[in-house]
């Protein structure tokens, strides 16, 4: 019976790696994967999924009024789908993941999806939050904080390599934009009444983490 995952975690947990790491398992027996990204991630082009660790893939990218159904549709003229993956999909909206849940259910193709859970404020994405109340089974992928506990939650980082607390929701970035952190870390960030160093510039020696005096 197809179902639809939502795969989620923190940032550098091996999301993308895993989703590439599907798409050719199933590739490898003779069987046809679609990916599928939001347009709005173009970090490796806008029809090109890559990992941190190199591997790539060719993927649709799905635009803010794209529906991933409509899509699906489309590509299943020219053969069958046996899967549709999604890399980003924190980044979807709430139709667009109603039309992955549509994917499933009407097309009986299983969905696995990826993302993050929540924002740098520890706020839902939207399509995140769809994805939790609607994906039949749901994964985390875990990684750790710097202090050793499990990261739970997402921190941005300016240009100084200070922690962020204020901007836009939606702001493209890699590893020298984002750090994982546990919920303690974040409660640091955000309640903690002081600026919070998360990178070291070069001429510094204080280790991350620790209060900006």
């Amino acid at each position: 019976m197809a179902k639809l995952y939502f795969y989620y975690s923190t940032m550098n947990a091996g999301k993308t790696t895993v989703l590439l790491q599907s798409a050719y398992n199933y590739s490898e027996r003779g069987m046809r994967p679609l990916l599928l990204k939001p347009g709005i991630d173009d970090r490796a082009g806008h029809e090109l999924i890559r990992s941190r660790v190199g591997i790539q893939a060719p993927a649709l990218a799905v635009g803010p009024s794209d529906d991933p159904l409509t899509l699906v549709r489309n590509e299943l003229q020219s053969g069958n789908i046996h899967c549709v993956l999604t890399d980003e999909s924190q980044f979807f909206t709430r139709d667009q993941v109603y039309g992955l849940t549509e994917i499933v259910d009407e097309l009986k193709i299983p969905v696995l999806a990826f993302g993050l859970r929540t924002d740098f404020r520890g706020e839902l994405f939207e399509g995140s939050r769809y994805l939790l109340a609607w994906a039949d089974e749901l994964k985390e992928l875990k990684t750790i904080c710097h202090t050793g506990s499990k990261a739970t939650m997402v921190v941005r980082v300016d240009e100084h390599g200070y922690a962020a607390t204020e901007g836009a929701q939606v702001e493209i970035g890699g590893n020298e934009r984002y750090v994982s952190v546990s919920r303690a870390e974040f409660k640091l960030v955000f309640y903690g009444g002081k600026r919070v160093r998360m990178f070291d510039p070069p001429e510094q020696t204080e280790q991350p983490g620790l209060l900006d005096s």
